[in-house]
């Protein structure tokens, strides 16, 4: 797999934190889909850090002019700029459904210098294709 340097601008979106003790990522998202009055159009995105004692997982949604986070009773929220190392994922639903998405995951954040202030992203770009984005401090190592 190729792995490509992009820089991000902020983004704002609304958000559901996972239980990382209970269902996860998985029903974060589902509770998330179903806040909203349609899932056409919009881009979805995953935040993922490591905390000290813990994990940390958003399951995001783009925020759009006409939302209403409060009404909407989702948590505001904004996803880093920077610069990120991009790997595109094909085929991510079974990938997610195996377990293995963590594990590639981790592989990849090791090939680069990463930025621990910022969390490493999964782009759900569309039904085929995921990005993940892992936050760099510097884009002169080579990517693998």
């Amino acid at each position: 797999m190729t792995d490509t340097y992009v820089e991000l601008q902020e983004l704002p979106v609304m958000r559901v934190k996972a239980d990382m003790k209970g269902k996860g990522p998985a029903e974060a998202m589902q509770i998330l889909e179903s806040k909203l009055p349609s899932l056409k159009g919009r881009k979805f995105y995953g935040t993922f850090r490591e905390l000290p004692d813990d994990e940390e997982y958003y399951a995001c949604v783009a925020q759009i002019e006409t939302d209403d986070p409060r009404k909407m009773q989702l948590e505001s929220g904004v996803i880093p700029g920077g610069m990120y190392a991009r790997r595109k994922v094909l085929d991510w639903e079974k990938i997610i459904r195996e377990g293995k998405l963590p594990a590639l995951f981790s592989e990849f954040a090791r090939a680069h210098d990463i930025d621990p202030n910022r969390p490493s992203i999964e782009f759900y770009r569309s039904q085929v294709e995921l990005q993940l984005l892992v936050p760099v401090r510097s884009t002169s190592a080579s990517p693998s």
